[in-house]
């Protein structure tokens, strides 16, 4: 039994997985409040399906790139949940949730990019085949009309994630397929939490920090006043 996080971008989610499979899940739509519903949200999942953390073998979470808030909540509240209950950490990128949920959604897609919304007409990006082949790095991309043009012309490109609908109006290919509901959510780990469970690929809890790819950039409120 695992119990997944992801806090990655404005949804707030958890899932129990037992043997890579979704049993429960909770989920707050553009909250932007994961210091506040992360803790609720976790405990009401345990009350829900009446367990207490001796019945969780595992803890996971969507460990970036992703809202620097978001991930810094997720894996901080993993990692105490960790070291409290004496339970393995397990990290999940959350470009890798988000193929998933594309995958299960077009039992057709081959090739997946998910994206994830890094402001203007950027987005934290990699494509990955359903066989988890990595065809690109992660990188935070600019997008243009000439994106992906080289890779389209060989193959069909499911795109999902919060990043691909600003990226649809330029992408104009036949090839390129626009996924809506592919979302990273916690309910979408299980199956990757699952494999990394059974061969013992876990974190330093101590240790352990997000993949935040790009750094935290603080910026000033225009009507701030000094």
């Amino acid at each position: 039994m695992i119990l997944s996080i992801d806090t990655s971008t404005d949804i707030c989610s958890v899932a129990l997985c037992d043997n890579s499979q979704t049993i429960s899940h909770l989920e707050i739509f553009g909250s932007n409040s994961h210091a506040s519903s992360l803790t609720p949200l976790i405990e009401q999942i345990m009350n829900d399906n009446q367990l207490t953390f001796s019945n969780i073998d595992a803890i996971a979470v969507s460990c970036g790139p992703g809202s620097y808030t978001g991930l810094r909540i997720g894996v901080s509240t993993a990692k105490g949940l960790c070291y409290a209950a004496a339970k393995p950490l397990i990290a999940i990128p959350t470009l890798d949730i988000i193929a998933e949920a594309i995958f299960a959604l077009h039992s057709d897609a081959e090739i997946a990019c998910p994206m994830i919304d890094a402001r203007r007409l950027e987005v934290y990006t990699q494509l990955v085949t359903r066989n988890g082949e990595r065809l690109s790095a992660v990188e935070a991309k600019i997008i243009d009309a000439q994106s992906f043009a080289d890779q389209l012309q060989q193959s069909e490109i499911f795109f999902g994630g919060n990043g691909a609908a600003k990226c649809k109006p330029l992408i104009d290919n036949a090839k390129a397929h626009f996924v809506d509901d592919a979302f990273p959510l916690a309910a979408n780990m299980s199956h990757l939490a699952q494999k990394k469970f059974e061969t013992a690929q876990f974190e330093n809890v101590a240790y352990f920090e997000p993949y935040y790819l790009k750094e935290f950039v603080a910026t000033v409120p225009k009507n701030k006043v000094f």
